[in-house]
């Protein structure tokens, strides 16, 4: 069942706090990458490039996991745990630009030839907050 980020933390998507993203390895075990995030009001957005382990992990099996910590405050945070509602190319450009620019301050600049980026639209099943 969706829940639903509570306002007071949807401020850690408007800045560059990174979060932790945990997938799950085709053996079961846990797998963690830190990634870039936003978030469209009803889904939690995560950018990689085709192929990638996130990729793979995650068109396997959608169950997913994130934490965003505040930069600001590492003692408030936001926990995420809930499935891929959606894998698409489409946007998926425009997304990690737009991310690149929150996080970094320009267009991405870390894209390598023929990478096609996908964007996973992460549907919250449960979430929690502190601080």
């Amino acid at each position: 069942m969706p829940q639903v980020i509570p306002e007071k933390y949807k401020d850690l998507f408007d800045k560059p706090a990174f979060a932790h993203l945990a997938t799950i390895m085709p053996d079961g075990r846990p797998q963690v990458t830190p990634v870039w995030v936003a978030f469209d009001g009803r889904y939690v957005h995560v950018n990689t490039a085709v192929g990638r382990q996130k990729d793979r992990n995650l068109s396997r099996d959608g169950r997913v996991a994130l934490s965003i910590l505040d930069p600001a405050n590492p003692y408030r945070y936001l926990e995420v745990r809930g499935k891929v509602a959606e894998r698409t190319e489409k946007g998926a450009d425009e997304s990690i630009d737009a991310l690149s620019q929150r996080y970094i301050g320009k267009a991405y600049p870390f894209r390598q030839p023929g990478e096609k980026r996908v964007l996973f639209k992460i549907e919250p099943e449960h979430v929690t907050a502190m601080g």
